[in-house]
């Protein structure tokens, strides 16, 4: 008997249950709606299964298409062909899974979850990762899995390992903390409307939700009924409103923001650091963030019990700010403006640093993220003033610059 008439009795088999619903118990009802889920899950493992074997054969590729539109022609959601497209090529590298997948005991979604960690734990790591590696981070995240998370939670989960990797790294960056690969495209649509679209790194990211959270929640109307407006529209009316907050002017840097980002820093483990809409983050990333006056950070004990909450003393006063905006004008590495610049800790907050102006200098964010990232080091000369040193993949010799306002004075007035 071939498969195919196989799956076609299942089916026949299916369609012929009869569940009598109106003399069901709550025992009988939950323990049939187990069964189905058992039977889904299996459903999607072979449905997996058979789209690696599709693949195999170039059945869509001999047509000009991929695997995932020919599973969309047939009818499947594109989400739902993402999945198993992703899934299929990777069972053959993730027996522990396939096992659990076997069994029935894992939906496609968890698995889904396990496997786009892996691949993101992958991405983190600097060399590829093992066999026995591989076997670590796959009974982690079932181990999430059995422990009843969702599959958003096993994606963080994936996430805190590939930090904690780019954290044993040196140099070690992961891809959602590097705003280099930032983007944002907009088009003007046939209809005359602007389309946009970014992929933003976990500080911007966390830093838009935040807005959003804030210029987007509900309203009452006027009546006292409930805000009729759609999620979507409440948002595209939040984006409107951070745009005019931005085009109203305010270049006092030192007000406070409207728009507050919340950092959890385990006081245990650092390194488990997370914002509170984009999740984990870096030790490194860390301690950039606590020079940002817009992020609160909490520190939480092994219970997550709030132990202290933004003292006063890590952000630089509005008079340390001005300080800072005198002697150095602008950002000490690139020259972008003060307005924009973030009061850098030079010797990290987190780590005893002072908040002081022989403690801080002016960073605009993508120096900032080169300081605490790509090598670039900062310190205070004896003229009092800012200095970098760069890289070795930069300077090998890494030698020292002046702050970018002084560049145009010679090293030897400098000095003087």
């Amino acid at each position: 008997m071939s498969s195919t008439t196989s799956l076609a009795i299942v089916g026949d088999a299916l369609r012929a249950v009869h569940l009598d619903h109106e003399s069901m118990t709550g025992q009988s009802a939950f323990e049939e709606m187990r069964a189905l889920y058992k039977i889904r899950n299996l459903i999607d493992h072979h449905a997996a299964q058979l789209t690696g074997t599709l693949e195999r054969l170039r059945v869509a590729k001999d047509h000009g298409r991929s695997t995932r539109e020919l599973l969309i022609f047939m009818g499947f959601a594109p989400s739902v062909a993402q999945r198993y497209v992703r899934i299929a090529g990777a069972l053959a590298l993730l027996p522990t899974l396939t096992a659990h997948a076997v069994d029935g005991v894992i939906s496609s979604e968890h698995a889904d979850a396990i496997v786009r960690g892996i691949e993101h734990i992958g991405k983190r790591s600097p060399e590829p990762i093992d066999d026995t590696a591989r076997l670590s981070y796959v009974t982690d995240l079932l181990g999430q899995h059995f422990s009843g998370t969702t599959p958003a939670e096993i994606s963080d989960r994936a996430r805190t390992l590939g930090n904690q990797i780019a954290d044993d790294t040196p140099g070690g960056l992961p891809a959602a903390e590097d705003r280099t690969i930032n983007t944002l495209t907009k088009h003007t649509t046939t209809d005359g409307r602007l389309h946009v679209d970014a992929d933003l790194d976990t500080e911007v990211g966390d830093k838009f939700q935040a807005a959003m959270e804030r210029y987007g929640a509900p309203r009452p109307e006027p009546d006292g009924s409930p805000d009729a407006r759609s999620t979507e529209r409440r948002l595209a009316d939040a984006l409107e409103t951070v745009l005019d907050i931005a085009a109203g002017g305010g270049n006092d840097v030192s007000m406070t923001p409207r728009t507050h980002v919340l950092l959890t820093i385990p006081a245990d483990a650092p390194s488990l650091s997370s914002l509170e809409f984009m999740g984990s983050v870096t030790r490194a990333t860390m301690n950039r963030l606590a020079c940002d006056p817009t992020i609160t950070p909490l520190l939480v004990d092994g219970e997550t019990v709030p132990l202290d909450v933004g003292r006063d003393k890590r952000l630089f006063t509005p008079a340390q700010r001005k300080a800072l905006y005198i002697r150095d004008r602008c950002c000490i590495k690139c020259g972008a403006p003060a307005e924009r610049c973030h009061a850098h800790h030079i010797t990290p907050w987190g780590e005893g640093g002072d908040t002081c102006l022989a403690n801080g200098c002016l960073l605009c964010p993508s120096c900032h993220a080169d300081v605490h990232h790509n090598g670039w080091a900062v310190f205070i000369g004896a003229d009092h003033h800012a200095w970098l040193t760069p890289p070795t993949a930069v300077d090998p010799e890494q030698r020292a610059l002046p702050s970018y306002s002084r560049r145009t004075l010679t090293l030897d007035a400098v000095a003087a």
